[in-house]
């Protein structure tokens, strides 16, 4: 096991699957030197080793990039597009969806696009409303992409290189705030991280917190604390949005008959309200209490820090709703 920074897990699991297949290249702004403003420490000494073919600068034109990526991928290679923030992403929106997305389908399966872009997701301290955008629920409503939003170093390597070796093209959502936190990381195997699997953080008994990206490291901190207040989380970490683990989820709510989904992201249309929705549908006989949802308010992110943590999602935000919920029900019991 090394302990190592999330960037340096990703960078290290790119660079494992360009050494194990000549036809994985990676292409974006800037990923020839590394000047630490955002993502880009992520490629740091890579086109020393593998040359200026295979880790290619491209203009700053986000549309030029996934592009290019499509038509690569058509081609026969693996294309690792770097747009570093969702919000640039944006300007690739039209090749991603509508050409991406639809090809593998309108051709009958004939021809596929298998390459990954890459996105920086969420909040990241004052970068305004243009900068700090979960969008993830965009992706998902997209048939034809795979949506993957790893929260540990562990994970951010091990479910790339399962997104590189994907024949679909794959949104990899990497945490703005996560590229600098550390974790322990086995570089001894292989390291797959099978896409569509849910990873169990916490076990419990009272509560199922289904999470993902960011949310997974605020809700494990925030099952230690309802576990001092006598209240037992199960921390379900979903890793892959789509396609994501209902069968984890579900498992865990049989058992503890309660179900919060916490996510960064804007409330209303946010993909806790899938889970939410499947969850409420398919085992309403199993729930002793209503799902209940978290997200951000319906606005754009502040500039300002103390607007700004208004519109976050913090631990004291999910420990107040599980007990809100846990505490609610024992209520209507006793009162029975």
């Amino acid at each position: 096991m090394e302990r190592v920074s999330y960037a340096e897990a990703v960078r290290r699991g790119l660079a494992e699957e360009m050494r194990r297949d000549p036809l994985v290249w990676a292409l974006g702004e800037d990923l020839s030197r590394a000047h630490g403003s955002t993502s880009s420490t992520q490629y740091c000494g890579l086109i020393d080793e593998f040359g200026p073919k295979r880790v290619v600068d491209t203009p700053i034109s986000e549309s030029t990039i996934m592009g290019a990526a499509v038509g690569a991928a058509l081609a026969g290679t693996r294309p690792v597009a770097e747009l570093r923030n969702v919000d640039f992403g944006l300007c690739a929106i039209d090749e991603l969806v509508n050409q991406a997305a639809k090809i593998r389908y309108m051709f009958g399966g004939q021809a596929r696009v298998p390459l990954v872009t890459r996105q920086g997701l969420g909040l990241k301290r004052s970068l305004g409303s243009q900068h700090t955008q979960s969008n993830e629920v965009w992706f998902v409503h997209t048939p034809g992409l795979v949506v993957v939003a790893p929260a540990t170093p562990g994970d951010g390597r091990g479910l790339l290189k399962a997104s590189i070796r994907c024949d679909d093209p794959v949104v990899f959502l990497e945490h703005k705030e996560l590229w600098a936190t550390e974790g322990d990381v086995d570089f001894s195997d292989d390291g797959i991280v099978p896409l569509g699997r849910a990873r169990t953080v916490t076990s419990g008994t009272d509560l199922t917190l289904v999470v993902w990206s960011r949310m997974a490291i605020v809700a494990e901190h925030a099952a230690t604390q309802l576990s001092a207040l006598g209240v037992s989380a199960e921390v379900i970490d979903l890793r892959t949005l789509w396609p994501w683990d209902r069968e984890a989820v579900f498992r865990s709510v049989r058992k503890t008959g309660r179900l919060l989904v916490a996510q960064e992201s804007v409330l209303v249309g946010g993909f806790a309200n899938e889970v939410a929705a499947e969850v409420s549908e398919r085992l309403h006989n199993t729930l002793v209490a209503p799902v209940r949802r978290l997200g951000a308010p319906r606005i754009p992110m502040p500039y300002s820090p103390p607007l700004e943590d208004e519109c976050r999602i913090e631990c004291r935000h999910v420990v107040e709703a599980a007990l809100s919920l846990v505490q609610n029900d024992r209520s209507r019991k006793e009162t029975t």
